[in-house]
């Protein structure tokens, strides 16, 4: 993509509602902007960096065994009432009357939709287990929505939900989830430590939430170090449930659930750090099959309602959170996997022929290479170009100038890193590839 032709509407000053690293660096590098409080356009940068999240979130879903179905945003009031919900969610849910005077709403989450099309088809205990997502927009009207895109009210949320003959099978599904988001966050570059939490709104008596570690976290965790060097590798292939349960088992809590005189973990031993929450998973057993008659034909003959679990990661949310845990002064730095593009070339002379059309040939080059590259073609001074590529953050920049291209000459930046090397026009391109 040409920088001339891209629609990347940077800012040079940090805004004066941003009260946040992520919040502030998403406006600047031109990812986002704000129609009203707390509900944001994806602009194409941002956009491509949420795409690539989402994806790895599916990926990791579909390897768990879990089907993608979509559900709408827009639910029927009459649903939440079934379960007891509707009265008891609060002014959080956007409620909504239609044309007929129907009461509608605006999901801030899908167990009633989903126990609703699991009940009017799935009648056997022999159709078991099964895991349900989908990849969907949610509304929470936030009493005061803030930090941008990270206590936002509208949202991208994958949210799954698991269905099972018995509690130790359900306990199986949750396990496979439990997995599947240290997997997740692991693929991400983020150190993801799973704190036991509490059930809320969502009910059930196990939950856990998954806090990734950042020095602009919004809390404090404290937790066994151990967490932190558990080998993922030893997940792979069929659940161990007693690997799983011993991590399950060791201590991590947030701060105000933290007691230093009732801690088990040496000192020496506990962590302490500050963290974001970007996901949250629940099993709450029978609560919604009991209330809304979600029940299958066991081996017995009899009818039993269903064990049923609900997982949640916030993909938008981990836009944000990846660039709390990846900046500099001078922006973003995006790991490789979730970056929009894979690097910035950036043409010094545009007014020099040479120099550009060689900057045009290592474009068609690295595009043709499958390489994602954003072009710095603007008729702009250099210090404009530097900075604007460090505060997107692609992970390499390839700077081409006449000076450097007398000798055969370009400079490759690494963003993470800020080293500079000069590299044939080869080399460098192999070394992209």
């Amino acid at each position: 993509m040409r920088l001339s032709s891209y629609f990347m509407p940077t800012l040079k000053e940090n805004p004066s509602e941003a009260q946040i690293t992520s919040h502030r660096l998403m406006l600047r590098a031109g990812l986002i902007r704000q129609t009203s409080a707390g509900i944001y356009i994806w602009l194409p940068l941002g956009l491509r960096v949420m795409r690539k999240i989402e994806q790895i979130v599916r990926e990791e879903q579909d390897r768990a065994g879990a089907q993608e179905i979509l559900m709408p945003t827009i639910q029927p009031a009459e649903l939440w009432q079934e379960s007891g919900r509707y009265d008891a969610y609060g002014k959080e849910m956007l409620r909504i009357t239609d044309r007929h005077d129907r009461e509608m709403l605006y999901g801030p989450t899908n167990e009633e939709m989903v126990t609703d099309l699991f009940r009017n088809n799935v009648k056997s205990y022999k159709d078991l287990p099964k895991m349900l997502y989908h990849i969907q927009w949610k509304f929470r009207d936030e009493i005061r929505p803030r930090f941008g895109i990270m206590r936002g009210r509208e949202f991208l949320m994958k949210d799954n939900y698991s269905f099972d003959i018995d509690a130790d099978a359900g306990r199986i599904s949750y396990n496979k989830m439990y997995v599947a988001y240290l997997r997740t966050f692991a693929r991400l570059g983020l150190v993801a430590i799973p704190v036991r939490a509490d059930t809320g709104a969502i009910g059930g008596d196990l939950s856990h939430e998954f806090q990734i570690l950042a020095e602009t976290g919004e809390s404090t965790l404290y937790y066994d170090k151990e967490i932190e060097n558990f080998d993922l590798a030893s997940l792979t292939g069929e659940i161990d449930m007693q690997t799983i349960e011993k991590l399950q088992s060791l201590y991590a809590m947030e701060e105000e659930k933290h007691d230093p005189e009732t801690c088990p973990v040496a000192s020496g031993d506990l962590r302490t750090a500050k963290g974001i929450e970007v996901g949250h998973i629940f099993f709450f057993g029978t609560k919604y099959s009991d209330s809304m008659n979600a029940k299958v034909t066991g081996a017995d003959g009899n009818l039993v309602p269903v064990e049923m679990g609900s997982y949640g990661v916030g993909v938008s949310r981990l836009v944000g959170a990846l660039i709390e845990a990846n900046h500099d002064d001078n922006g973003i730095i995006w790991p490789e996997v979730v970056a929009p593009y894979k690097v910035g070339l950036i043409n010094l002379r545009t007014k020099d022929d040479h120099c550009t059309k060689a900057c045009d040939d290592i474009y068609q080059k690295l595009s043709a290479l499958g390489i994602e590259v954003l072009y710095d073609d603007r008729d702009i001074g250099a210090g404009g170009k530097f900075a604007d590529m460090d505060l997107v953050g692609l992970p390499w920049q390839l700077i081409v100038g006449p000076r450097g291209l007398e000798k055969n000459l370009v400079e490759l930046k690494n963003r993470a890193t800020g080293d500079r090397e000069e590299l044939s026009l080869e080399d460098a391109i192999s070394r992209l590839s």
